[in-house]
């Protein structure tokens, strides 16, 4: 259980410390399969949505559009990728009778396993699900399934259901600042995003297949596929990691029977339609995995931004989590740490805004000023009825960064933890950024003699990495591989 998950920080704007680049790289698409590069920084909307759409839908989808972006880390630019995402598209929105139709389909800088569409055209997938797929088939699946729930228009129901989410949040009382945490209002939120129901999650099933089918995919690859993501799920839990597409789209035994009946039913037996292995792994090459460089990294005990160029170490004990909104650490024995930034007026004194309401159970005469490797710092004490907070706040090239240290009670070794995490927050230099590794999707060969076993030893030095291959390329330990076919490992860059 994460030790800060009842704490709510007040302030709307709370975000990792990084600002958003300017976003570029989203791509629309027409039934003819036409491809066009927009900048997403001047949020365009499509200018032909799909037909029967209600006008309210391209208001909704042109308003929520920057906040998914913000909320997936951004906007993921690879052109090979984009362009193979544009064509599958647009030969699903042929096989969907949308003549006139025009989507705006964005992939998102997130190693999330997702995909999700919004009313008035706009699909999104995550690299991470990207990764994932081994096959075209496989992610027209995907996408099928989701510009089926636009047609369908689940997708208005499912935003209402956001905005409820968002009024919720005004009314919930956290013990910071009395209002829900930006961070949980963004995690609400994407959870809703898919969140339809189970009539509605098979009625898309049932649609994308054909949809995919008549545009000449292998329509057994929407249960295949899910299979994948299935196990790919169980493997994300025991990595502390979100769900994903499978939070909100269950991959049960059931459903995979019935998108495997129904692709039967409307095609045949398997093994018709294109699949395109080579195509797709060839597109997906060099793909980032696992967290952005850009949103900070996690070396051991250290996180470093090169971006904001900054680095901090958290003590002996601690494990380190990152994501778009904070980076949270959690030490076995009842201690954690969160990091994030805050928008604060440059006219704000840092020992202002510590007392300035924003979290609860301060004690104002505990506030002090300090430096530490040049850097202006206010620190105070808090507590609640089950917590003792240490609470921090710097200001870095006119940025606000905040730490909250949680502990059920004080002691001398939590109060010498928090100092020391304090004083290690600098400025980076050549050789913090040194240790930064970025890992992507890398395309080996099998050879003679090769094993699905030994090809897995390839990944051996990460995290569970044998485990991971198999996921990703739907082996398990013992399968026959194919000499000369091509399999996906995570490797450095």
């Amino acid at each position: 259980m994460n030790l800060l998950g009842g704490i709510a920080i007040g302030l709307r704007n709370s975000v990792l410390a990084v600002s958003l680049l300017a976003l570029s790289g989203c791509t629309t698409l027409t039934s003819t399969g036409g491809i066009a590069v927009t900048q997403t920084g001047d949020n365009p909307a499509p200018t032909v949505v799909p037909e029967g759409t209600d006008p309210d839908d391209v208001v909704i989808g042109r308003r929520e559009h920057p906040r998914i972006i913000a909320a997936y880390g951004g906007v993921y630019s690879d052109r090979p990728a984009e362009i193979m995402v544009a064509r599958i598209v647009g030969r699903l929105l042929a096989a969907a009778n949308q003549p006139n139709a025009q989507f705006q389909v964005t992939i998102l800088d997130s190693a999330e396993v997702n995909a999700f569409a919004l009313p008035g055209g706009y699909i999104y997938v995550t690299r991470g699900i990207l990764a994932l797929a081994s096959d075209t088939s496989e992610l027209a699946a995907v996408l099928a399934h989701e510009i089926s729930h636009v047609t369908l228009r689940h997708a208005r129901a499912r935003t209402n259901r956001t905005r409820t989410t968002e009024i919720v949040d005004r009314v919930i009382s956290g013990v910071f600042g009395g209002e829900a945490g930006a961070n949980e209002a963004v995690d609400r939120s994407k959870q809703s995003l898919a969140a339809f129901s189970q009539n509605q999650e098979l009625e898309a099933d049932r649609e994308g297949i054909k949809y995919a089918g008549k545009a000449g995919y292998d329509p057994q690859a929407a249960a295949r596929f899910l299979g994948v993501m299935s196990r790919f799920a169980t493997f994300s839990v025991g990595q502390n990691q979100s769900e994903g597409f499978l939070s909100s789209h269950p991959s049960t035994p059931d459903r995979i029977q019935k998108a495997v009946q129904v692709a039967t039913q409307m095609f045949g037996a398997a093994g018709v339609g294109e699949v395109d292995r080579e195509g797709y792994l060839a597109s997906i090459a060099g793909l980032t995995f696992g967290d952005s460089v850009s949103q900070g990294s996690i070396v051991g005990r250290r996180f470093i931004h090169s971006a904001s160029k900054y680095t901090f170490s958290v003590p002996q004990g601690y494990t380190l989590q990152n994501s778009q909104n904070a980076v949270v650490g959690v030490a076995g024995d009842g201690e954690a740490v969160r990091f994030d930034s805050a928008e604060v007026g440059s006219n704000v004194g840092l020992a202002d805004y510590l007392k300035s309401g924003w979290i609860a159970g301060l004690k104002a005469d505990s506030v002090t000023t300090q430096s530490f490797n040049g850097v202006d710092m206010a620190s105070g004490i808090a507590q609640t009825d089950q917590w003792f907070f240490r609470v921090s706040v710097m200001r870095l090239d006119g940025q606000v960064y905040r730490f909250i240290f949680a502990a059920k009670a004080d002691s001398a070794r939590f109060a010498q933890g928090a100092e020391a995490t304090l004083k290690s927050f600098r400025r980076t230099d050549a050789t913090d950024l040194a240790q930064i590794r970025k890992v992507g999707i890398k395309i080996v060969v099998a050879r003679a003699g090769d094993s699905a076993d030994s090809l897995a030893k390839q990944m051996a030095g990460l995290n569970r990495g044998t485990e991971l291959f198999y996921i990703i390329n739907d082996l398990f330990p013992g399968d026959p591989i194919v000499v000369g076919q091509k399999y996906k490992v995570v490797a450095l860059q």
